[in-house]
């Protein structure tokens, strides 16, 4: 599949508007979004997800793969909050129409309620990342999103159900949960149409803080 591709597009707003989404957590819990961007690769084409490296010596996640977000601003949507940060992350400028939809609130460990928000970019996309939050970025294609290999689940050492883990042959590195598990059910329920879900699964210890 590469970009643009109208079909595409449409398909992955109409899988994603027929997808239920299950309800956040009750609790205390502060509110993030994180953008999940469909985006042509810039060396093929294929449509791709961008992820980033977020630097070391961030406080928060430093050395861990990511998707653009962050919290909520006071009387923020999870929608705006999403397309501010990426623009504010990575550059890119995007309005509200080319939101496709929703996958579930994923609770992490670090006390926050993820809320993974799908946009399309389309092709010939131009990243201008910021130092600050953003190590490299990566477009991880399709055809690796779709490996039989993902996902990978370990046991966890704090908790009763798995970690959830993800190889991509781009980072070469294993990613995972939260990020793997929000990638993972996009290509479940955006790509294949199966309202697959991942809130259960656990995070490796490192990826609490």
């Amino acid at each position: 599949m590469t970009i643009p591709d109208d079909i595409l597009c449409h398909s992955i707003r109409t899988r994603l508007n027929g997808f239920s989404r299950i309800p956040p957590p009750e609790g205390e819990w502060r509110q993030a979004a994180v953008a999940v961007v469909v985006a042509g690769s810039p060396e093929t084409g294929e449509a791709s997800v961008i992820v980033t490296l977020r630097p070391s010596g961030l406080n928060r996640h430093g050395g861990q793969y990511a998707l653009p977000g962050g919290r909520l601003d006071p009387g923020e949507t999870i929608d705006q909050a999403a397309l501010r940060e990426l623009h504010e992350e990575l550059g890119l400028e995007l309005g509200a129409e080319r939101i496709l939809g929703h996958l579930d609130p994923f609770a992490t460990r670090s006390g926050f309620i993820m809320s993974p928000v799908v946009v399309w970019a389309g092709a010939n996309v131009t990243l201008h990342p910021d130092p600050g939050e953003v190590a490299e970025t990566f477009h991880l294609p399709f055809s690796e999103l779709d490996s039989p290999d993902i996902p990978r689940l370990l046991d966890s050492e704090h908790g009763d159900q798995p970690v959830l883990s993800a190889y991509f042959p781009t980072l070469g590195h294993y990613m995972y949960a939260p990020t793997a598990a929000v990638i993972y059910q996009f290509r479940e329920v955006a790509i294949h149409g199966r309202a697959t879900r991942v809130a259960h699964f656990d995070q490796p210890r490192f990826a609490w803080k």
